[in-house]
């Protein structure tokens, strides 16, 4: 079926779901969802419309009816708004949209799992675009580099072109999720970008690596890399959602321009520099310290914290404190020539992510999604990079990041068990990091590889078994003749 024939089809079937034209008082569409104001909120079943192909889920908030479909939304609604004979309407900005500001659903313990996973697939997704051209620049200059074909040499312009737009965009991560975070908590954009921007100042970042005592108004400052972080500008872009409209309750009108964004960075900056950045950094580091702990016990316990380090390792990316362990197996390697600690759990983890990808793309119905999935797999496995499965399958479904640890944790257990060494440090995440594993005998280098091979069927398999989404469940009647769970 023709793209255009699957938008009107999936609109179609909407249309049907929320009660047809007579029960819909208007319509208009933002990023990733369809937003229905409707007559009787009652016709609508949420599971049927969820199940709709294309369809990636429903919410109802703010008095609307709200059909989540992803980076498609925009043909869904002009096939929808065709098919219904409704009045289109111009997309809509959620920073901007009085109505949607005010969708604020109440707090609930019980939900505050999902909210936060809500929060960050909804500040992560919008930028998978990034994270397939900067994954493509990097894979590029992997497989042309000196690293597998050699076409060009490390100090060739084309080969530090390639590498230099592929790093900056993971690098300047906390600068877009200041934008992508700005619409999920209904702040201002362009403030939340220079708070980003702030976390990668040169002269900051300068100070971090010289390790020099810096204080904000007085208060010292915990020294944090902040590039390729998520969540410490998410936390600092939630607190400034609402340091920002107290200003703007306070200030006269006259005055705002200059002085609510001037006070909200003054505010923000002790906060955001010596309490929310660090803290988002706290869990990973904690996580860190935890793991090594670990390593220098011995016996089982190395072997169970290669394991976490392999089921782990993607969240401490994330908090940006994976560059302990990094330094950690940095300073092994130079001190001994090898290292059978936190390389072993590293190179698992990669390998798991990739996994993640296979299963998902398998899992997947829809032909763009399996599209997305697929190069996510050939970014990881060929480029080394792993960020756009992590973001853009991971985060973005949330059930494959269970697929993705439990991969994770088998190929750094069997690493563990089998006392597997690397004797190379390797700087690429792709398949070429199992040769870090030669150099002692050829058991450890088999073993070695056997780990990666693991950790990539182990990811591949759970996360087809669980599930990518709620309406992709751990096994389709369809396929397997079974009632869903």
């Amino acid at each position: 079926m023709a793209k255009e024939e699957q938008y009107t089809a999936t609109a179609k079937e909407i249309l049907a779901e929320v009660g047809g034209t007579a029960n819909i008082s208007n319509v208009v569409h933002c990023m990733t969802r369809l937003r229905f104001n409707l007559k009787d909120e009652s016709i609508p079943d949420d599971k049927k419309v969820a199940n709709i192909k294309g369809v990636i889920g429903v919410n109802r908030a703010g008095g609307q009816y709200q059909v989540i479909i992803g980076q498609t939304v925009a043909n869904v609604y002009d096939a929808l708004t065709a098919a219904g004979g409704l009045t289109k309407n111009a997309a809509v900005d959620e920073d901007l949209d009085p109505e949607l500001v005010k969708e604020k659903e109440p707090f609930s313990w019980k939900k505050l799992g999902s909210t936060i996973l809500n929060k960050i697939a909804g500040s992560l997704t919008p930028l998978i675009p990034v994270l397939i051209a900067a994954s493509m620049f990097k894979m590029f200059a992997a497989i042309l580099g000196p690293t597998m074909l050699n076409v060009f040499a490390a100090s060739s312009d084309a080969y530090k072109l390639l590498a230099l737009v592929g790093n900056a965009g993971f690098y300047f991560f906390p600068i877009f999720i200041g934008y992508t975070a700005s619409k999920q908590f209904k702040t201002n954009p362009v403030v939340s970008m220079f708070l980003g921007a702030i976390l990668l100042d040169p002269n900051l970042v300068n100070i971090v690596k010289a390790g020099k005592a810096f204080s904000v108004y007085g208060i010292p400052m915990t020294l944090v890399d902040y590039s390729s972080t998520v969540v410490p500008i998410l936390l600092a872009v939630w607190i400034m959602s609402y340091v920002e409209p107290f200003f703007k309750k306070i200030i006269p009108s006259a005055l705002s321009t200059i002085f609510v964004p001037t006070l909200t960075i003054a505010v923000m900056l002790p906060l955001t520099l010596t309490i929310l950045g660090p803290a988002g950094s706290f869990f990973g580091k904690y996580i860190s310290d935890g793991i090594l702990a670990f390593g220098k016990m011995g016996g089982i316990w190395a072997i169970l914290g290669v394991a976490l380090i392999g089921a782990l390792w993607e969240i401490l990316v994330m908090t940006g404190m994976h560059l302990i362990m990094i330094a950690t197996m940095i300073t092994i390697f130079a001190q001994a020539g090898h290292e059978n600690f936190v390389d072993l759990g590293a190179i698992a983890a990669s390998f798991a992510v990739a996994g993640m990808c296979l299963g998902a793309a398998l899992r997947l119905k829809d032909k763009d999604e399996k599209a997305l999935a697929w190069g996510y797999l050939l970014a990881g496995l060929i480029g080394g990079v792993t960020e756009p499965g992590l973001y853009g399958i991971a985060i973005r479904y949330k059930r494959p990041f269970i697929g993705m640890m439990i991969g994770g944790f088998l190929g750094g257990l069997y690493a563990g068990l089998t006392h597997v060494t690397a004797y190379v440090l390797v700087p690429v995440a792709n398949f070429l990091a199992l040769t870090g594993y030669v150099g002692g005998s050829t058991m450890n280098l088999i073993n070695g590889i056997l780990s990666g091979v693991i950790a990539f069927v182990g990811a591949a398999v759970a996360t087809y078994l669980i599930g990518v989404t709620k309406k992709d469940t751990a096994v389709d009647a369809a396929d397997f003749k079974l009632v869903e769970a």
